[in-house]
């Protein structure tokens, strides 16, 4: 059983590869901007990144957990998702509304992929 951890800290790993499946903590934005598809965009590029470092792209994400702090910002989060997202390779997707850890970040991604 192979597991590696990646960006370690005292609470958690960004990300853990175990064996041909790589997950993801929730990703916020780095540099929050008070709009949704800016920090969602920005997210969407650091979880590119993180699947690359890991061997993988978003074409084999698995699954997406998405957490908003207003429900009413789904459609502002969607446009950013949508140009992002590869059509024919769309992972399962679950979006609810949620309070976050800092008020600042709007939007927190989750993602599970295969290698």
């Amino acid at each position: 059983m192979s597991i590696q951890r990646f960006h370690g800290g005292p609470r958690m790993s960004q990300m853990v590869v175990h064996n041909d499946t790589v997950y993801l903590a929730g990703q916020v934005a780095n540099t929050p901007s008070p709009d949704v598809e800016a920090q969602t965009r920005e997210i969407l590029g650091q979880i590119d990144a993180l699947l690359a470092e890991a061997g993988t792209s978003k074409s084999k994400i698995l699954s997406a957990t998405i957490y908003l702090v207003d429900i009413a910002t789904f459609g502002a989060m969607n446009k950013a998702w949508e140009a992002w997202v590869e059509l024919g390779n769309t992972p399962a997707r679950a979006t609810v509304e949620a309070k976050l850890a800092a008020p600042e970040y709007l939007v927190e991604i989750q993602v599970i992929a295969a290698k």
